[in-house]
């Protein structure tokens, strides 16, 4: 069979080989545009068992466009189809099968050929760019990368890998679908010109720490200036914006780790009391010591006392086994992936991901609440979450509910646009 799938008569040969595993990957019509703006111009398919990769034509310039209303037909045929960006292939086709063979912390970088670059510098504006370049080339970058990535098939899946295929993945891409509504013309002085009233955010979550970072069009979602009047950009569809922060967070997940109990206080007054200053200079003083290490006039608290004994430890298994394993993710930061590593360090990116990997808990529990609701959520920055609510649905205390389940402490802020004022 030719690699090059464009009618019935071969797709149905494909559709009828047998094979149930396959690696996939989708060309849109243009790499620079989100995927929920986007369209598929070809999909492709290497089966597990193959010698080689068939391209499936959707919509291209060279071949016929008659398999569109097939598509799924074929992909549905796979008990299993991985990818190397589940979170994104999801925007195309949103299938049970997809499964990630590149999770964290491997920053690969999809990679282009030659002819791709020349119609990126000279037309990377055309938003039907990839339908242009011819599609051998496509075919020849598909087959690089499943090359590339071929080796992480035959892995032993760790827990974490479950946990970013079943949760991380399929959060962050309900997020980005939410999508967020802008008044055009605030939005187009502070970023860049958009042509309609919604943007969407895109997720990083192939990074070091397995933080998330979101950024999309040079717009740093996660890092919105608080201070310049852009968030007044950012207006709700439905009726007003309410944002959940998590209060005290880092403190609270390094309560968990270190098994100490603020009792259910305001973690910051009570440090307040015992460092004998105000709200504000406690909270910096506690943040400094987590992220930086205890200052020796407060290395007699129990809280810093347990928490030098914890990171001692988790730096004394780091160096002996090679590797330490993260609460509720599992996680594995291994030696072998992390250059210029101290104990300190290590705590900090312990702690990121307890909190990213809660999140995605919180997340969770939340997407499926507002299932079926016009409230949504649209925007999660590592410890606030972003409502645009419909006053109409009474759906606020059991979103309130569930951090009660997690046991932590919220505060609400609300408004017309997102330029809150605390």
């Amino acid at each position: 069979m030719y690699w090059l799938v464009e009618d019935e008569e071969q797709l149905n040969v494909l559709i009828n080989s047998g094979y149930k595993k396959a690696f996939i990957e989708v060309i849109p019509y243009n790499d620079t545009i989100h995927p929920i703006q986007n369209h598929v111009s070809l999909v492709y398919i290497r089966p597990i068992k193959a010698s080689k990769g068939f391209m499936i034509c959707i919509a291209h310039s060279e071949a016929l466009n008659a398999l569109n209303t097939r598509i799924n037909e074929v992909l549905n045929k796979f008990e299993t189809l991985y990818c190397r960006d589940k979170k994104e292939i999801l925007h195309y086709f949103p299938i049970k099968t997809l499964y990630d063979i590149n999770t964290p912390p491997n920053p690969y970088i999809r990679p282009t050929t030659q002819t791709h670059d020349l119609y990126y510098r000279q037309h990377k504006d055309n938003p039907e760019l990839n339908l242009i370049i011819p599609i051998v080339k496509h075919y020849e970058l598909c087959e690089n990368i499943f090359e590339d990535l071929k080796a992480n098939i035959n892995i032993k899946k760790t827990k974490y890998d479950e946990f970013f295929n079943s949760r991380v993945s399929v959060v962050f891409n309900a997020i980005e679908r939410s999508g967020i509504r802008i008044h055009n013309e605030t939005f187009s002085g502070y970023f860049h010109a958009v042509d309609g009233e919604y943007v969407n955010t895109q997720f990083n979550l192939k990074t070091t720490t397995t933080r998330p970072s979101n950024k999309f069009n040079n717009v740093n979602y996660a890092a919105l200036n608080k201070e310049n009047g852009c968030r007044k950009s950012f207006i709700p569809r439905n009726n007003r914006f309410v944002e959940i922060d998590i209060s005290a967070y880092h403190p609270s997940l390094s309560a968990r780790l270190i098994d100490y109990d603020f009792a259910g206080v305001d973690i910051h007054a009570h440090f307040a009391s015992l460092y004998g200053v105000d709200y504000k200079k406690s909270k910096e003083l506690t943040f400094k010591q987590l992220y930086g290490g205890v200052f020796d006039n407060y290395k007699h608290l129990e809280f810093f006392q347990k928490i030098e004994k914890y990171v001692g430890e988790l730096w004394s298994k780091f160096q002996s086994d090679g590797f330490v394993e993260c609460k509720v993710s599992g996680y594995r930061y291994k030696k072998e992936n992390l250059d210029n590593m101290n104990p300190q360090k290590l705590f900090n990116y312990i702690l990121q991901n307890l909190e990213t990997s809660t999140n995605v808990l919180i997340l969770w529990d939340m997407l499926c609440i507002l299932r079926g609701y016009k409230t949504q959520l649209v925007l999660y920055t590592y410890d606030s979450f972003l409502l645009d609510v419909d006053d109409d649905e009474e759906i606020l205390e059991e979103i309130r509910n569930i951090f009660k389940k997690y046991e932590l402490n919220i505060k609400e802020i609300e408004g017309y646009d997102y330029n809150f004022t605390e």
